[in-house]
């Protein structure tokens, strides 16, 4: 798929000896292993080339992945002249996480999220794929016989693979997505440490998951949505991140097929507001509500309680409706 986009990139990174990779801030698994992926990629094929993983921020989360590059002040200028950006599973410009992304000669867009506001001299989207990692894979696959891999890249991109499709479970997987992530599997990759890492929890997390169940609530038509205010916040000892991550913890409740975390900031005067679904699209919700994403899982900001409760409403309604046309769905 999108063959000749794939092939006016790999011809620019070719034409390039400065290379400089970005994704969005607050990063996920898959924006951390696509990138880190993407790297590993470009070292290994052209290590005569200069290759910079660089960005404001990075995740506790997926940190065993290793960390990224920095710079010097006195040294920005030198890296971005001439360079070419490759920023990947970013929807818009407003999130690159990276400042001094303008300083580049060029730009290139690599993302699976609906493209809204495009950007970038060559921007490859393909809003169908489960996840940016898998297009990474994509790549490596299409251009085996002029790129190569390491193990450690292989399970950066394997690694967000695995979470942005819920362990293969979201919509958006496809026999395409488990053929590229086989081909990952064949180079001998780590799975058990990988897993290890993401899925096992501490004891203070499990006492989290217990807060977490124990002031969920249900709106009559099923929405499942909790409130981490910065009380419980401090209690767990969270990062917004890490906060953030609690919307996982709602989504196995039978007929609720929208689960929304809310998660205070006050430094900002915000609430954050993460949202997931089954069957149904929550992306306009987020719309509306200064944010955006996929169609079940999307994020958005709100600026009071009175607005909480308006978007807690509006999914009330969204959910109704939908369960009258199509009936209860599990």
């Amino acid at each position: 798929m999108n063959e000749e986009i794939k092939k006016q990139i790999l011809n620019k990174i070719e034409s390039y000896q400065k290379i400089i990779v970005s994704r969005h801030v607050r990063p996920d698994g898959d924006a951390v292993g696509s990138t880190k992926g993407f790297v590993g990629i470009l070292r290994a094929t052209y290590p005569e080339k200069q290759v910079y993983l660089l960005n404001d921020d990075y995740s506790d989360h997926v940190a065993f992945l290793g960390g990224e590059d920095t710079l010097r002040e006195d040294e920005v200028d030198k890296v971005y002249d001439g360079a070419l950006l490759v920023v990947i599973d970013t929807g818009v410009e407003e999130r690159i996480s990276n400042r001094n992304y303008k300083k580049a000669k060029e730009i290139i867009k690599i993302d699976h999220h609906i493209d809204d506001k495009p950007y970038g001299d060559i921007s490859w989207v393909e809003d169908f794929r489960s996840s940016a990692c898998e297009m990474i894979a994509d790549f490596y696959v299409t251009f085996k016989d002029r790129l190569n891999i390491t193990t450690e890249a292989a399970l950066c991109i394997y690694c967000g693979m695995v979470t942005d499709s819920g362990r293969f479970r979201y919509e958006g997987v496809t026999g395409d997505t488990m053929r590229l992530a086989g081909a990952l599997l064949d180079l001998n990759i780590d799975t058990q440490t990988l897993f290890s890492h993401l899925y096992t929890d501490e004891f203070e997390t499990l006492k989290l998951k217990s807060y977490v169940y124990d002031h969920i609530k249900i709106t009559p038509s099923g929405v499942a949505y909790v409130y981490m205010d910065e009380a419980a916040q401090e209690k767990f000892h969270l990062t917004l991140e890490a906060a953030s991550e609690v919307v996982s913890e709602l989504k196995g409740i039978r007929g609720s097929l929208i689960w929304i975390a809310f998660i205070d900031n006050k430094e900002k005067n915000q609430i954050r507001v993460r949202l997931r679904s089954r069957f149904l699209s929550v992306n306009e919700l987020a719309n509306k509500y200064h944010g955006g994403g996929h169609k079940t899982s999307a994020g958005a900001t709100v600026y009071s309680k009175e607005e909480m409760q308006s978007l807690i409403q509006d999914a009330d309604t969204l959910l109704d409706e939908f369960k009258k046309k199509y009936g209860e769905k599990l």
